[in-house]
């Protein structure tokens, strides 16, 4: 069986590809080329990224290929991402650049070179479930819990999850690392990418100011509408944000003669362009029991009962949150918490889970 391997440069992608090369498939290493405006940037790693690619499929023994999907990123993935950001939202590429890049140009690609299934090195893994006489594949959570990314995956369909393989989703990172080391790959200590998907890590607000110019604005208190000071534009803050505000020595009316709690964005008015911060991480204006989300993709294809107890993920790093689907149709989830989640943030994806599995999810309004 021939398996194209999606490989960043990473220790997680290369450790993909020698686990399948160790278990007999024909493996090839593909290379993904997707973000040309600053290829040259301290902050963008593409080339040195390719000269590592290079060095593990030679030590290991495969092929590689390399190829650009930059107008596929910037139209499918970034364009959306801009989009999001103007509207006040605050989306996460990364998901959008799994279900349009990694597991569909790449996908076609893979196909087009003679590829039985794709391979990544993310933390998953993918099973072929037979129910009441009918089949379907479904994701499943990895057993390294702490390095779990199903939630960037929600948003794959039948199609894509039968034709892709996991290698990683049953091994532990510290695992992975150590096997690197021992094949004798010279990433095994490399350190993880946290930036933004072929982008990079780089300072955020500059970055965004290339795309979308600024729009100063004030900053106001919910409670009381008092002016708290400026923002330069509402694409640069989120709900729930509490560094870069610069109003955090401005005291509340209630304690103005001793020690006070930090702001925190609230809530954004996009037609007065208007920020508006409340104080204290427990104000009421930050909790909330229930959201609606669209964008639904659920991966068996069929809608989750309602009323049954699932988890969901309102954000990546958020500990699963029991909840039940209130309601579901027309393109619309109501989900309820048991208890009041924090911050929810319109853009942000909220992904449901049932135990292990994954069923799917969408973006919050």
């Amino acid at each position: 069986m021939k398996v194209v391997v999606g490989m960043s440069g990473g220790v997680d992608s290369s450790v993909a590809a020698l686990l399948l090369k160790q278990q007999g498939y024909e493996v090839v290493g593909l290379f993904m080329k997707n973000w040309e405006d600053d290829d040259d940037d301290e902050y963008c790693s593409t080339r040195q990224d390719l000269v590592d690619v290079a060095s593990v499929c030679d030590v290991i023994g495969i092929d590689l290929e390399v190829v650009n999907f930059s107008a596929e990123y910037k139209d499918r993935v970034f364009a959306d991402f801009l989009k999001e950001y103007q509207a006040g939202r605050t989306p996460n590429p990364d998901i959008l650049c799994n279900s349009e890049i990694k597991f569909r140009c790449f996908l076609d690609h893979a196909m087009q070179l003679g590829a039985d299934k794709i391979a990544t090195g993310h933390y998953a893994r993918v099973r072929e479930w037979r129910s009441d006489g009918r089949s379907e594949f479904q994701l499943l959570k990895a057993e390294d819990g702490t390095k779990d990314q199903s939630y960037f995956l929600y948003r794959l369909n039948q199609q894509q999850l039968s034709r892709t393989l996991f290698p990683l989703g049953d091994i532990y990172k510290r695992e992975v690392r150590r096997m690197a080391e021992a094949a004798g790959l010279h990433v095994h200590a490399k350190k993880d990418s946290t930036g933004i998907c072929f982008i990079g890590e780089r300072p955020f607000r500059e970055f965004l100011s290339r795309y979308l110019p600024t729009q100063p604005g004030e900053i106001r208190s919910l409670d009381d509408d008092r002016v708290l000071g400026e923002h330069q534009g509402l694409m640069y803050h989120t709900i729930g944000q509490r560094k870069g505000l610069m109003i955090g020595g401005i005291k509340g009316m209630e304690d103005a003669g001793g020690e006070h709690d930090a702001w925190y964005a609230a809530k954004k008015d996009m037609a007065t362009n208007v920020l508006y911060a409340v104080q204290g991480h427990e104000h009421p204006a930050l909790l909330r029991e229930r959201l609606v989300a669209t964008e639904l993709n659920w991966i068996a294809g069929r809608d989750p009962h309602t009323h049954w107890v699932y988890t969901a993920k309102p954000r990546y790093r958020t500990p699963d949150q029991p909840c039940e689907i209130d309601r579901v149709g027309n393109g619309e989830v109501e989900i309820a918490f048991a208890e009041p989640q924090w911050a929810l943030t319109p853009g942000q994806s909220v992904v449901v889970y049932e135990s292990k599995v994954c069923l799917g999810g969408g973006v919050i309004v």
